[in-house]
């Protein structure tokens, strides 16, 4: 039987020591926090948001385990992998941690240099039949090469073990085509946005948010999904109004990678974590930025 994440499924941050070490008891304290909360459906870490490439293995393995055992909720794990092979023995490894399904990642260099026709289908079906992780398809921004047409998205998720798609296609167009045909030709697929910037618009197509956005509102995001799912516009509309403020201060800023930064500050304001600590290639904002979202959150009345 496949996970029910039809909710909000947060992508958690990695919580780092001052000295740059991964934080356990940080991410079990994050993690506890976010499970609390009833609707929340699964943690998955790993990922853009949980700065997962830039972690050793060991650390991944020990992140997926220690939090499989502080939280309640399914764990489910990025895989990001660079070759087919490569990310069959990161999946088995997130098995024997833990891990209750995969988000697949396409294979990073695709995002330059563009997929063979067959190859994202061989990705999903080696992970699932080899290492046994039920996966996710991660749909890609429309901008990037990495990106799936929609007959590969529809080949995608016939696929035994492919169970929902976290899709993040950042075209509206697309989104307005794809997503019903998507919807028509497999009812039972979950479809999940992951639209941080653009959650109004998606919140009335999906059964609930994979998204970093979780770790900082998972209360307000569990009130959009549920206007969402009513088709209340107006309940829809006054919570993405009060966000606002907090979406620009976290998602409107130079480079999308910005964000993780973003929410660990706005964590550390919240008092969840103690610091915002990130690893390279991340790079600290400035003390105007952390008042920034400071004063968002404030309005928002998230603080």
């Amino acid at each position: 039987m496949s996970l029910d994440l039809r909710g909000l499924n947060p992508a958690p941050v990695t919580p780092f020591t001052p000295d740059g070490e991964v934080d356990h008891q940080a991410m079990a304290k994050l993690g506890q926090w976010l499970a609390g909360h009833d609707g929340v459906k699964s943690l998955v870490v790993l990922g853009h948001a949980g700065e997962g490439t830039f972690l050793t293995q060991d650390e991944q393995v020990a992140t997926i385990s220690q939090l499989v055992d502080s939280v309640d909720v399914p764990v489910i794990a990025g895989i990001t992998g660079e070759g087919t092979h490569v990310a069959v023995e990161e999946a088995k490894r997130a098995v024997a941690a833990g891990a209750e399904a995969a988000l697949v990642y396409p294979s990073h260099g695709w995002l330059r240099f563009g997929y063979q026709q067959g190859a994202p289908q061989e990705r999903y079906r080696a992970i699932y039949e080899e290492a046994g992780l039920p996966c996710i398809l991660f749909q890609y921004p429309d901008v990037t090469k990495a990106n799936y047409d929609l007959d590969t998205q529809l080949e995608i998720a016939a696929q035994p073990g492919v169970f929902a798609t976290k899709n993040g296609v950042r075209n509206m167009r697309r989104w307005d085509t794809e997503i019903p045909v998507l919807r028509r030709e497999n009812p039972g697929l979950q479809i999940l946005s992951c639209h941080d910037e653009y959650l109004l618009h998606t919140m009335f197509d999906v059964d609930g948010l994979l998204v970093g956005y979780g770790n900082i509102a998972p209360e307000p995001l569990l009130e959009l999904i549920a206007a969402g799912k009513a088709q209340d516009y107006a309940a829809a509309r006054a919570v993405h109004d009060r966000l606002l403020p907090v979406t620009k201060a976290v998602y409107h800023r130079g480079s999308h990678m910005e964000g993780t930064v973003a929410l660990k500050l706005a964590l550390k304001a919240l008092g969840v974590l103690e610091n915002a600590t990130v690893r390279s290639p991340l790079i600290d904002l400035s003390a105007e930025a952390e008042q920034e979202i400071v004063q968002a959150l404030r309005s928002a009345k998230l603080i």
